[in-house]
């Protein structure tokens, strides 16, 4: 295993806030392995929306620099790391995100579209993933006919459906109820693994946070490692 998969190095991210700079991420560092799955925990307002916008090239540190697979991204330009983040990273957001006026199917499509997919193979392998997802009766509804749980299945055949390297899921849970919750969490973990993908699970929740291989957290800036013992 890679344990160096993903690497930030002495990331720092500062805001300009009435005439002065607001700090956000302070000498940030850490190392994710291929497929492994890391929680991060932090309250409101801590850097994770940030770390995440910078790990997906979306946004680009102050100092620092982000490599993935040995690719420093801080080191592309704002192109290149659009076809880098389009490739390679998929997203699974709370609120879901999905495309109001396309179906189910059609918002699962999308990425593969965008990437060029060949149309038979679009077909095949959206097929295939919605009959995994058990959403297959659901392809031809719109976002606003799905319960909260179908949403987010559809939002995570999105982000594994071009077999990304790095899943970015923004309290994937947080809008649904503990029982739908948890089953969708199940799901994604279990998918992750067989894509041998690796996540990044941003959360309020412990009882999320345990899912995942290990639990980093960000607070006033920094980033530190923590035990299963700790609670917010």
């Amino acid at each position: 295993m890679n344990s160096e998969f993903i690497c930030l190095e002495h990331l720092n991210r500062f805001y300009d806030e009435a005439g002065s700079k607001h700090m956000v991420l302070q000498d940030v560092s850490v190392k994710i392995a291929k497929g492994e799955s890391v929680a991060l925990l932090g309250r409101s307002g801590s850097g994770k929306s940030t770390l995440l916008n910078l790990i997906s090239g979306i946004d680009m540190p102050d100092a620092g620099s982000v490599k993935v697979d040995g690719l420093d991204l801080t080191a592309l330009n704002e192109h290149k790391r659009t076809l880098f983040r389009r490739e390679h990273i998929g997203f699974i957001y709370q609120f879901f995100n999905l495309v109001p006026s396309l179906t189910a199917q059609e918002n699962i499509e999308f990425t593969l579209e965008l990437n060029g997919v060949e149309q038979n193979e679009i077909l095949t392998r959206v097929t295939a993933l919605m009959e995994e997802l058990e959403i297959t009766d659901k392809a031809e509804r719109y976002p606003a006919q799905l319960s909260g749980g179908e949403q987010q299945r559809v939002a995570i055949a999105r982000a594994l459906i071009h077999q990304p390297k790095i899943v970015l899921a923004d309290e994937p849970t947080g809008n649904l109820d503990a029982r739908t919750g948890q089953s969708i969490l199940q799901i994604m973990h279990r998918l992750l693994k067989e894509h041998n993908s690796t996540l990044l699970l941003v959360t309020h929740s412990l009882e999320v946070a345990n899912s995942a291989d290990r639990t980093i957290t960000l607070e006033d800036g920094y980033l530190q490692e923590r035990d299963s013992g700790f609670a917010w």
